[in-house]
């Protein structure tokens, strides 16, 4: 537009004209493309574009940028390697800067606007939320990497982060057998927690805990001085921790600062990750707990790979954590969706996809055709003073993904 604007009024009118027909080339090609998805931008030139959608500012930035990184570095190894089906990715970064609204705003533009063949994004499901109904409208795809609460299933959707019986549930179970049967419930309040805690509370009942007591903040709350008071009168044997972005670093400061430690009390983190400590601080989280599928210390061949090449490309202070390593695989599960495809029409991605295996750093994960998620091995670890978790516990093999609990008695409590 610039040039445009610097030319005289022929060269104007000969654009305006250029774009008119252009304009109804890409009319012709939208038109087309809608019975599938935004894929007319891939029919020539020789890059494909893909979305990457995190939340880039504002109190989720603490945890997902990094993420971002990772599906960078996906792309940017897979494009060294010759891209894919003869293109290479560009990827159109956007930013959702932690406001579920804009989540949707942007989702709309990278796939009417940008025609990107697929997005891989978002964090929290409130951001998820708002993008599903986009996507399914819009016949768009969506790489999610982040552990979430499980009921829910979209055939546009690609859930690579644990559901509920992949990380909560043997956390709990854990817990139960370890640490004690009292809890206290702490969560940011949005989907993601209120819906946690309902099944939490479920297999307390049915599993012989007691919850003592259930609160909630806004994302961003950063005064927990009361709840850390109410804390200290019920005495709980457990705190399940599903506070979400930069209100931990709130929390675990203010509950070092009143004297308690992990020797005191038994917390357990199901969105702390080795990128939320460096930035809390390992001093104040040494020795509390977490619940993941990947830690920075998981031994494969593949992760070892993985943690060297993040390092090298971003600094050796940086670490690695869970929706890291699942956003990479993200992109990784989905190139080999096209290659067996033959092609980044969305449809044929998704029916390419049921049953692929891949050997990620977390180890050998698969995609479950029925649902969309993958088996993942369950993981619990403990926090140290130099900022990695110590796995101290896993499930032994990779689970089945089970989002609507129907393999518990009780799920249909949670389900109905």
């Amino acid at each position: 537009m610039r040039e445009i604007r610097n030319k005289g009024k022929l060269t104007v009118a000969l654009s305006m004209a250029l774009m008119l027909v252009a304009a109804g080339c890409a009319k012709t090609e939208s038109t087309t493309s809608t019975t599938t998805a935004p894929v007319a931008s891939t029919t020539s030139g020789d890059t494909v574009p893909v979305g990457i959608l995190h939340s880039l500012t504002g109190t989720m930035s603490i945890s997902e940028v990094s993420v971002r990184d990772a599906e960078l570095m996906a792309i940017d190894e897979i494009n060294a390697a010759g891209g894919l089906l003869g293109k290479k990715i560009k990827p159109v970064i956007e930013d959702g800067a932690s406001d579920w609204p804009t989540f949707a705003e942007k989702t709309k533009k990278l796939l009417q606007k940008d025609s990107v063949v697929t997005i891989f994004g978002c964090w929290t499901s409130a951001s998820r939320k708002a993008v599903l109904p986009v996507v399914e409208q819009n016949k768009g795809l969506l790489w999610y990497p982040v552990q979430y609460e499980g009921v829910e299933s979209s055939p546009n959707i690609f859930y690579i982060g644990a559901t509920t019986n992949q990380q909560i549930i043997p956390a709990v179970t854990w817990l139960l057998q370890n640490k004690g049967k009292k809890f206290f419930l702490l969560g940011s309040d949005y989907v993601f927690p209120r819906t946690a805690n309902k099944i939490i509370k479920e297999q307390l009942k049915a599993d012989g805990g007691t919850l003592v007591a259930e609160e909630y903040t806004p994302l961003g709350h950063t005064d927990y001085n009361t709840i850390i008071s109410k804390i200290k009168k019920e005495k709980p044997d457990v705190v399940f921790n599903t506070l979400n972005g930069d209100s931990n670093v709130a929390f675990f400061k203010q509950l070092k600062d009143a004297g308690i430690t992990a020797k005191d009390l038994t917390t357990m983190s199901v969105s702390i990750a080795e990128e939320e400590v460096r930035g809390i601080g390992a001093s104040v989280l040494d020795g509390h707990y977490t619940a993941w599928n990947y830690y920075q210390t998981t031994d494969t061949p593949e992760n070892k790979k993985f943690v060297e090449a993040y390092k090298a490309k971003y600094g050796k202070d940086r670490v690695t954590d869970d929706p890291i390593e699942a956003g990479y695989t993200a992109v990784y599960l989905w190139a080999e969706a096209v290659k067996k495809a033959g092609s980044f029409d969305v449809e044929k991605v998704k029916a390419a996809a049921k049953g692929i295996e891949w050997n990620s750093p977390e180890g050998k994960v698969t995609i479950d055709g029925e649902n969309q998620h993958i088996y993942k091995t369950a993981r619990i670890g403990q926090i140290t003073a130099d900022g990695q978790i110590k796995e101290i516990w896993n499930s032994g093999k990779a689970l089945k993904p089970d989002p609507f609990l129907k393999t518990y008695p009780w799920g249909a409590e949670v389900t109905k």
